[in-house]
């Protein structure tokens, strides 16, 4: 039980890091320059770490008394939500015109690098949504030590992520400029969220059985 909560986790926080945007080409372009690469990764990955601890901890917190009786709806939106997001990626797969552009001026000295980071990371709405709400209400369908295995899971995700993104720069950097790399990975993604969006509506009492 443990193992399969952990690997949920991991699956939806990589699903959800692995969308195109501006923090993932800072990681990607201070990786290519070679300039202050361990800062960036575990600053961007422990940001991500508190956020999700907080969504597994304090959304579960706040709600567990309060509206507990309303959980078979707060299963239902979040199976709606990953089913949109699903969605979403499935749309931009069959566009396939995204690709991390990594021409962005350079970040040289460690404060502006700690500032852009922060910038990029907490001045992003969809971090809060991605971290806090939706790993949030997904860990409802979890509990006790399984919980925090989830939340262990989705913070592993995000520290595998930055550090391959960031060390293996010069290998991923052609990969991830090309919007096919992109097709491939979105519709994985969408598929992952379609199966996580699943497991929801099922936790919710939405499919029956």
């Amino acid at each position: 039980m443990l193992l399969s909560a952990y690997g949920t986790g991991f699956a939806l926080g990589l699903s959800l890091i692995l969308a195109i945007g501006a923090q993932n080409a800072f990681v990607l372009r201070q990786g290519l320059l070679r300039q202050h690469v361990l800062l960036v990764v575990l600053f961007c990955a422990s940001a991500d770490m508190i956020l999700i601890l907080a969504g597994v901890a304090g959304l579960s917190l706040l709600i567990a008394d309060a509206v507990s009786q309303y959980l078979s709806v707060l299963f239902g939106l979040a199976a709606l939500w990953l089913a949109g997001y699903g969605v979403m990626r499935l749309s931009s797969a069959i566009r396939a015109s995204g690709a991390i552009n990594t021409d962005a001026p350079a970040v040289s000295t460690v404060t502006a690098v700690l500032t852009t980071a922060a910038m990029l990371t907490f001045g992003n709405p969809h971090v809060y949504l991605d971290t806090v709400v939706l790993i949030g209400a997904v860990s409802l369908s979890f509990h006790g030590l399984s919980k925090w295995a989830y939340g262990a899971g989705a913070a592993t995700a995000s520290f595998a992520f930055f550090f391959l993104l960031g060390y293996g720069a010069s290998l991923l950097a052609p990969i991830m400029q090309r919007p096919n790399a992109w097709r491939v990975l979105d519709t994985l993604i969408a598929l992952v969220m379609f199966a996580l969006a699943l497991g929801m509506a099922e936790a919710g009492g939405w499919l029956g059985g």
